[in-house]
């Protein structure tokens, strides 16, 4: 079992930065792939970013590419979204989550939210313009 607190969600200006954080219970921490997904009202959770159980792979959604960065550490069970140059489509509330499989690399598997067998409450972002 594997729990999830976020963090670091606030009010920002177009154009500036936020740093989410995401805090795992679990001792296997490093055994997961990580992700980050939002959403807003109205619409489905969509992906935003992953991270392979290593770290040494991750991915993004287009929207984000060149602007979000997504980090881990091991060794404080923390995973990280790094959020720059923030939009007002950005706002939504964003969601860290688990792979429902550990030791396996998702891959292009990582965009699908059915991957996830764990997640936080989830922390507002709002941006705006």
């Amino acid at each position: 079992q594997v729990q999830l607190v976020e963090s670091g969600g606030g009010l920002v200006q177009a154009g500036g930065s936020l740093r989410l954080s995401c805090v795992a219970s679990a001792q296997t921490f490093s055994s997961y792939g990580m992700g980050w997904f939002r959403q807003d009202p109205g619409n489905e959770r969509e992906f935003v970013a992953a991270i392979s159980f290593g770290g040494g792979r991750t991915y993004y959604a287009d929207a984000v590419k060149g602007r979000f960065t997504i980090s881990r550490d091991n060794a404080k069970n923390t995973v990280d979204l790094q959020m720059n140059s923030l939009k007002p489509e950005d706002t939504a509330v964003y969601f860290c989550a688990a792979a429902r499989s550990r030791w396996m690399d998702l891959g292009a598997l990582s965009y699908y939210s059915t991957q996830y067998a764990y997640w936080g409450q989830g922390t507002q972002v709002t941006v705006s313009s």
